[in-house]
């Protein structure tokens, strides 16, 4: 079990670090040549709505054909993606380079969400000695996750500024491509094979528990990318800051919250059900995680401050903590409620949530901006944190209400 989960955890570090780095790669080069926040925002549409319908198959299909071929899938997919942005021609008009890039991203995010999926059903699948172990293998696979994004995110100018555009997304391939065939060669094929669901009604027949937690995953990543993938970026940089300084930024500040979120069981209190203070805990963080972006509009919109760049990044940093526990928490939670049969589903659907959120945050992250720079991003992140808030507190904390109902006998 734990050769699997290691196998699984190195395959998903890989991926990641290509997918950070691809993120800024596609901003920084779009952004210096001219591009307006909110076709940036447009770039990555497709990517986040390719992700929701991904989540929903490649939890079903993982069930069905088992998670390495999933992982597959999605790695042969982002090699594909890799290499379509790289035959982007330069001499191309601003509405066919535009059209080319999405195209391409739409390509990368259904990679990146059925990898995903795959990937956390299968800490699902190997873990085998109960709740405890499931959150430390949950939060370690989480945490570490995401700091291989923040080294992405670093990753992506460094390459932008050394080798460029074309060059960097061919060595991205070639180092998926490695991942792809050990993938393939390690992992059992049986690894996560299941009942899957045979209606489109009982795709869809979730627990309480899980529908609650997605519509708040909508909410709490909304919030997030509402300010992260495009306002603060060029917020940055029209503050004076380097490509490579914003890079830095934002992987630091990604690496820090992937080891918040590796240490979070350390942080909460656990219970022999696993949920009844779990659930409290995520209620409480969820509470002060969007006291953060309220206060922080308020500072940057009537404070007269001499450095807003500097007074944004602290407390963004400080946003990371409880963002970090929170999201955690969450992915904990989901694996917590989850079928043992359907794991992959119900995984699925929570992360097609999660896509859902990440449409809506990028979105509104270009509109916004526009609308009223960083000080409108940072009041649409706090409108979303409030409703995820007022969900969060409407989650069940028990065993029997976190069953589904028609499991439930009178």
């Amino acid at each position: 079990m734990l050769r699997n989960y290691i196998i699984v955890t190195a395959s998903y570090w890989g991926f990641t670090l290509v997918d950070g780095a691809l993120r800024m790669l596609v901003l920084f080069h779009f952004f210096r040549l001219g591009y307006t926040p909110f076709t940036l925002a447009f770039l990555f549409l497709l990517y986040e709505a390719a992700g929701i319908a991904a989540n929903l198959a490649g939890g079903y299909f993982a069930s069905r054909f088992g998670i390495p071929r999933m992982l597959a899938i999605g790695q042969g997919l982002q090699i594909a993606g890799l290499l379509m942005l790289s035959a982007l021609d330069p001499g191309w008009s601003a509405v066919a380079s535009v059209a080319w890039v999405v195209i391409a991203q739409g390509i990368a995010g259904v990679a990146k969400d059925l990898t995903k999926t795959a990937s956390k059903s299968a800490i699902k699948a190997i873990s085998a000695e109960g709740r405890g172990q499931l959150f430390k293998w949950v939060a370690w696979f989480t945490g570490s996750k995401n700091a291989m994004k923040g080294i992405g995110f670093f990753l992506g100018g460094l390459l932008l500024d050394v080798v460029g555009f074309s060059h960097s997304l061919w060595l991205m391939a070639g180092l998926l491509a490695v991942i792809f065939v050990a993938g393939l060669v390690l992992l059992p094929s049986e690894l996560g094979k299941a009942k899957s669901s045979k209606t489109i009604r009982e795709l869809f027949g979730k627990s309480r528990g899980v529908n609650l937690l997605a519509a708040a995953r909508i909410f709490m990543f909304g919030a997030r990318d509402v300010w992260f993938v495009v306002g603060l970026p060029v917020f940055l940089y029209a503050s004076g800051w380097k490509f490579l300084e914003v890079g830095g930024f934002l992987a630091a500040w990604t690496i820090a919250y992937g080891f918040v979120q590796a240490i979070a069981p350390s942080l909460v209190k656990r219970s022999p059900d696993g949920l009844s203070r779990e659930v409290p805990s995520a209620r409480l963080w969820s509470a002060i995680l969007a006291a953060v972006p309220i206060a922080l509009a308020v500072i940057m919109n009537y404070s007269d401050v001499a450095r807003p760049d500097l007074i944004l990044v602290v407390g963004l940093a400080l946003f990371g903590i409880p963002f970090a526990v929170n999201s955690s928490l969450h992915s904990y939670l989901i694996l917590a409620y989850a079928g043992s049969e359907k794991a992959a589903e119900d995984v699925g659907f929570y992360y097609a949530a999660n896509a859902a959120g990440r449409l809506l945050g990028i979105t509104l992250s270009g509109l916004l901006y526009q609308a009223g720079g960083i000080t409108g991003c940072l009041i649409g992140s706090a409108a979303m944190l409030v409703l995820c808030c007022f969900i969060t507190f409407l989650i069940p904390y028990t065993p029997l209400a976190a069953a589904p109902r028609a499991q439930l006998k009178p």
